[in-house]
């Protein structure tokens, strides 16, 4: 009986954290949706449903997550460059440890700083606009945050600037974990490279890559960062978190925050139900 309550006893911290700090923000959450609050006033008016019509009916709301295409795309970008990578480095190469080291650091950084970082990088006649002059790409001056023709793109390119490094990292170590003696009778019998890569690493990966899905489609629908800090969601790059923010702290509609803020939650589990039924979580066998 004693050990029965002893393992209870080790997470009671871990679960009290979690539930003071995730489920019931969640719950006041979805009760604050339901009504008109700006934040401050002590009563709050219930309004029903009248604020999840609002998202789905107003066009300023529901047309922002068109917004999330540009990072939705820009996520497989980034995860076919860390396997790229991964793949490469987790084998015998030349300054391996180098390279891991620059690819991952990007995502050690602070949002806010990689932000402003990029933001002078964009510049008119800024960094980006000199190097490619010097490499005899164009000697015009691009407003690369200031068109909205190609402000999004510029946003995306930065987020996966950021989160290469973090796919890298789950690639590599999944790939590592696959025993040598694969590869060494891969060899034997005559099998290539994208043999190996085809038939050995990517289903002794799978799980990596369909959590690195989930994470991309999560991440896409719920930038924020990036595009706040760097256009404050000016030139047409305002996503729907950051439209949720200015709704809360800049209009003091909480209430209808809330509501889009339950709305995205919904979405990403619906989605990523979508994303495990189609590709279910099988036990890998590579023997």
């Amino acid at each position: 009986m004693t050990r029965r309550y002893a393992a209870w006893l080790y997470l009671a911290p871990a679960l009290a954290l979690l539930i003071t700090f995730t489920y019931v923000p969640v719950a006041n959450m979805v009760v604050y949706s339901f009504t008109s609050w700006d934040g401050l006033d002590v009563t709050m008016d219930p309004v029903g449903l009248d604020n999840y019509v609002r998202v789905f009916t107003d066009e300023r709301y529901w047309r922002v997550f068109l917004i999330s295409g540009y990072y939705f795309v820009a996520s497989f970008a980034q995860i076919a460059i860390a396997l790229y990578f991964a793949v490469i480095l987790s084998f015998n190469t030349r300054f391996r440890n180098l390279f891991k080291g620059i690819l991952f650091f990007p995502y050690l950084l602070n949002g806010v700083a990689v932000g402003f970082v990029f933001l002078y990088l964009f510049q008119p006649d800024g960094t980006l606009d000199t190097v490619l002059r010097w490499a005899g790409l164009g000697d015009q001056t691009h407003y690369w945050l200031g068109d909205p023709d190609i402000a999004n793109i510029s946003l995306a390119g930065t987020s996966v600037w950021r989160f290469t490094g973090l796919s890298f990292v789950l690639f590599l170590g999944a790939i590592q974990s696959i025993p040598g003696e694969i590869y060494e009778a891969a060899e034997i019998d005559g099998a290539g490279d994208w043999h190996k890569f085809r038939h050995i690493i990517v289903p002794g990966i799978r799980r990596i890559i369909s959590l690195s899905f989930i994470l991309a489609i999560s991440g896409s629908l719920s930038v924020f960062e990036i595009p706040f800090i760097m256009t404050g969601g000016a030139n047409g790059t305002r996503t729907f978190v950051v439209q949720a923010y200015e709704t809360a702290f800049q209009f003091r509609q909480i209430g209808l925050a809330s509501a889009m803020a339950v709305v995205l939650l919904l979405i990403v589990l619906l989605i990523t139900w979508i994303q495990r039924r189609l590709v279910p979580d099988e036990e890998v066998t590579l023997s």
